[in-house]
């Protein structure tokens, strides 16, 4: 048994849109409801599908072209984030009514502490999310999925385990039943290369992997992937973030690394990291940046800091990286040793709000700029962060400056990754 106890240490709520944005159409429409609808086609790329349109194969990542001949009667709606938004903090302020311990994860998704709660309500945990569920499809008439467990990760594996509309409890004493079900694939945060990686090992399973011993953990994988491990143990690594969510006029990304260094390239790459992760939440809002702000910090804990405005709106880190390149070049000290590097994307609007474009913008490249994004989000979703990424990070993701540990890291990651 991996989980040893039979009592709650914590009780974390993940509530899971069910094609939301397809959803929402159908709410705001209801002439749409129990049809086959797809939302994202104005970009070449279907990012929601309702359930009807799923059963003709119909989802994220396909392009119209495709979804039309697999569903002939397939709807195409135009996206509108600012629509799909106003849902999600609807829904989001359901989950606070139960709790004030909310994470907006997402725009559709969401986690919850309820640990203690059992006892305010007089229920069980499971009793909770079930209320929390079914107050948010009566509030906004759609559904979601919901699962609670000890941990953010088993949380999620609930969510995921009866859509549309489950709501699946994994009590400390299932953790097993339900990860032996469960491809370690499948494990959010398990991207393609860490799959191959357990597979390579003789581990097919998420109980597989949880029940390898630490050693074994840490001497083969990263750090992450510890993580991972100690929360399918039912210990809860990641907390649930109440904070309120900068998506909404602003999405920032730090990191902190040790040792310092004073590395040009490993600096530069970890800023970019930075700008990409950032952008990935900013484009899961539908939103766009307008400015853009970046600061390294030294090991004397002093910043330097520049803001500039971007010379076009975007959420692409591709559009982004040459004015990247220019401040960080501004700020970054030769002989300095730095500890942290952050990006902060300011000025956001809704992706679809009109802007006028220069005789220098390209709408067929813009267009195929997003076609490639919507993709790697939808890749990034199946298989996890990470898994793919701009080439100019590379050595911040395998090293800390020091060139020979990073040809070892590079090295270590092409073997078993």
């Amino acid at each position: 048994m991996i989980y040893q106890g039979q009592s709650w240490p914590r009780a974390i709520v993940h509530i899971d849109g069910d094609a939301f944005f397809a959803s929402c159409e159908q709410v705001m429409h209801p002439e749409l409801r129990g049809r086959p609808v797809v939302t994202g086609s104005e970009r070449g790329i279907i990012s929601s599908a309702s359930y009807e349109a799923r059963k003709f194969g119909v989802k994220r990542g396909v392009t119209p072209w495709d979804a039309k001949k697999m569903c002939p009667g397939l709807i195409f709606v135009q996206s509108d984030y600012q629509v799909y938004s106003e849902f999600s903090q609807r829904m989001f302020a359901v989950m606070r009514k139960f709790t004030p311990t909310v994470e907006e994860y997402s725009i559709d998704e969401a986690f919850a502490d309820i640990t203690g709660y059992d006892r305010l309500y007089r229920c069980s945990y499971g009793e909770i999310a079930r209320r929390m569920k079914e107050a948010i499809e009566e509030e906004l008439k759609i559904t979601v999925s919901a699962g609670v467990s000890v941990s953010k990760v088993l949380a999620k594996v609930g969510s995921k385990w009866k859509k549309p509309s489950g709501c699946t409890v994994i009590a400390p004493q299932e953790i097993d039943t339900f990860l032996g079900k469960l491809p370690a694939g499948s494990v959010w945060g398990i991207g393609g290369r860490t799959a191959e990686s357990l597979q390579h090992h003789g581990i097919h399973t998420a109980l597989d992997f949880a029940q390898k011993g630490e050693g074994f953990v840490r001497a083969f994988f990263a750090k992450p992937q510890l993580e991972l491990w100690r929360e399918l143990h039912g210990e809860s690594v990641y907390p649930v973030v109440d904070a309120p969510k900068e998506g909404q006029s602003s999405v920032s990304k730090t990191r902190t690394f040790t040792p310092g260094s004073g590395d040009r390239a490993f600096l530069f790459g970890q800023l970019l990291k930075n700008l990409e992760h950032a952008c990935e939440r900013m484009r899961a809002y539908g939103q766009v940046a307008t400015g853009l702000s970046v600061f390294l910090k030294t090991a004397q804990f002093h910043y330097a800091k520049l803001d500039m405005r971007l010379e076009r709106r975007s959420a692409l880190p591709t559009d982004m990286v040459g004015t990247l390149r220019v401040m960080f070049e501004r700020i970054f000290c030769q002989g300095v040793i730095y500890r942290a590097t952050g990006v902060t994307l300011t000025g956001l609007k809704f992706a679809d709000e009109a802007q006028q474009l220069s005789i220098f913008d390209s709408p067929q490249r813009d267009a195929k700029s997003e076609r490639m994004y919507t993709a790697v989000d939808a890749l990034v979703e199946k298989m996890g962060r990470h898994t793919i990424y701009l080439g100019g990070s590379m050595k911040a993701r395998a090293g800390n400056g020091d060139p020979a540990q990073y040809d070892q890291q590079v090295g270590k990651k092409r073997h078993t990754f």
